[in-house]
C-alpha cells in the first residue's frame, strides 16, 4: 500500500499495528527497558495501578506499514480496562480499544472530531477470542470471531493529504491526555493477548515491567487471586453500607479455602494499631481462625463461602452452614465506624498509624516513615472466587492500594 491519504487509515493502522505503547505524551519514565514480541502471550495484568502507562509500546515509520490490519487472541474474565491504544501526528490523531461492561468500546480523536462508540458481544468470559480491526476507507471496523462487532464511520473537514512521521502503538495505557478522552474509564485490564500480527511489522516492542513477564495460565475461571505477596486495601467510606445501623455491615467471601493460606481479611479502626478483626486460614492442620481484639477463635473446618456480619459490639461469623455469635463489650460500634473510614484489608494485615481520611491516593506502597506501611508476614496465597460487601461484588481495581501481584479478576484454575 502506499502513502496514507488519511487520518482515520493511518489511525487504524497504528491502532491495528499494536498493542504496545510509547510512554505518556512519547516520553519514558527512566525505568530499564526491554525489548519483547508482540507476537507472543502477554499478560496486560502485569500493569503498575492506578496509572495510564503503557505496558508495552512501540513505534514505527509510516513509510514501513503496509498493512491496514491487526488481529490477535484476546482473553479475559475483567469488565473494564485498556486493551490497546495507537496514534499519530504524536498523539493528535489516536484511538483506543477498551472494554466496558465487558463490551468493546472505541474512542477516537482525530483533527477536529472526538468519538466514541460501543458495540459487539461481551469479551469477558474467560474464553479466547479472535478480534480483527482494520481500516476501510472512512470507517474502522472491529471484527471478532469472524464476525463484524462494530463499525466506526469517521470523516473530518481538516484532512492530511500525505500522512508522514510515525504511527505510535500501546498496549495496557494510553499516550493521551486524560482530558482528551470523551468517556473516562478505569484503565487496568487484567487479560491476556496471543498470537499477535500488528500490521506485519516485525519491530520489537519495549516494555518497562518490573521482574520477569507473567505467564497467560491455560486455564482461568473468575476471582481475585492471591500469590501471597501483597494485598488490596479499601477505605470502608469508598464501600456499600453507610446507612445500615441495624442490619449491620455484611462481608462475604466465596473460595475453596483448602487451597488458601494466610490472611483472609483484615479490618481496622482509626486510632488502632492493630487490626479489630482479621480472619486467617491454615491448612496445616485445616482451620479458620477469627481474631477479634487480639481474642482468637478457631475453628477446624473448610469452606466454600464464609460471610461476617458486623454489628454493634456484635460480631457474627458464618462458614457454610456453621453459624457463631460474638458479643464483646469493648469493641467498637461497627456501622458507625464503617461510616467514619476504617481500613478493610483483603490478602494481608497491614500496619498502619494513621487514619483512613489521611491515606494517600497513591497505588505504590508508601515510603518509610510516612505513617503506612502494607509490609505483612501473613500474605494470602490463594484465589478469592468473589468478594462481596452488602450483597455488592467489590473490584479490587477501585481499591486504595493494591499490591502489583494481584490479579484482580482471575485466578489460576486446574482445569
Amino acid at each position: 500500500m502506499g502513502s496514507l491519504k488519511t487520518m482515520s487509515g493511518g489511525l487504524l493502522l497504528g491502532l491495528c499495528l499494536t498493542l504496545l505503547g510509547w510512554g505518556a505524551e512519547g516520553q519514558w519514565n527512566g525505568r530499564p527497558k526491554k525489548e519483547i514480541s508482540g507476537s507472543g502471550p502477554i499478560n496486560l495484568g502485569q500493569q503498575q495501578r492506578g496509572t495510564w502507562w503503557p505496558l508495552m509500546q512501540t513505534r514505527e515509520n509510516l513509510t514501513e506499514v503496509k498493512s491496514i490490519k491487526s488481529m490477535f487472541q484476546f482473553r479475559t474474565f475483567d469488565p473494564e480496562g485498556v486493551v490497546f491504544y495507537g496514534d499519530t501526528r504524536e498523539g493528535e490523531d489516536w484511538f483506543v480499544l477498551i472494554l466496558r461492561n465487558g463490551i468493546p468500546e472505541m474512542q477516537i480523536g482525530k483533527a477536529d472530531i472526538l468519538v466514541s462508540v460501543q458495540g459487539g458481544p461481551k469479551l469477558n468470559d474467560g474464553k479466547w477470542h479472535l478480534v480483527e480491526i482494520s481500516s476501510q476507507g472512512d470507517f474502522v471496523v472491529l471484527e471478532v470471531d469472524g464476525q463484524k462487532g462494530l463499525v466506526v464511520g469517521l470523516k473530518s473537514k481538516e484532512t492530511v493529504e500525505v500522512l508522514t512521521g510515525q504511527i505510535r502503538l500501546a498496549l495496557g495505557g494510553i499516550l493521551v491526555s486524560l482530558d482528551k478522552l470523551l468517556i473516562p474509564f478505569q484503565p487496568e485490564m487484567d487479560g491476556c493477548i496471543q498470537k499477535g500480527n500488528w500490521l506485519n511489522l516485525s519491530t520489537p516492542w519495549e516494555t518497562e515491567m518490573i521482574g520477569e513477564p507473567w505467564p497467560c495460565y491455560q486455564n482461568i475461571q473468575p476471582g481475585s487471586y492471591f500469590p501471597g505477596a501483597g494485598l488490596a486495601a479499601f477505605n470502608t467510606t469508598d464501600l456499600p453500607g453507610h446507612q445500615t445501623e441495624e442490619s449491620g455491615i455484611t462481608i462475604d467471601i466465596h473460595g475453596d479455602s483448602t487451597k488458601m493460606e494466610g490472611t483472609v481479611l483484615s479490618l481496622k479502626t482509626s486510632g488502632q494499631e492493630l487490626p479489630t478483626v482479621t480472619v486467617k486460614i491454615n491448612n496445616d492442620p485445616k482451620k479458620v481462625i477469627l481474631t477479634i481484639l487480639k481474642r482468637d477463635t478457631v475453628t477446624e473446618q473448610s469452606f466454600s463461602r464464609l460471610s461476617l456480619t458486623l454489628l454493634k459490639n456484635q460480631v457474627n461469623m458464618d462458614i457454610d452452614d456453621t453459624h457463631l455469635t460474638f458479643e464483646i463489650d469493648n469493641i467498637p460500634d461497627f456501622p458507625r465506624s464503617w461510616k467514619e473510614g476504617m481500613i478493610l484489608a483483603f490478602g494481608g494485615l497491614p500496619a498502619i498509624t494513621m487514619s483512613p481520611s489521611s491515606y494517600r491516593s497513591s497505588h505504590q506502597p508508601p515510603l518509610t516513615g510516612d505513617g503506612v506501611s502494607y509490609s505483612s508476614i501473613q500474605y494470602l496465597k490463594g484465589c478469592l472466587e468473589k468478594i462481596q460487601v452488602q450483597g455488592q461484588d467489590v473490584d479490587l481495581d477501585r481499591a486504595l492500594y493494591k499490591d502489583l501481584s494481584i490479579s484482580s479478576h482471575s485466578c489460576p484454575s486446574e482445569v
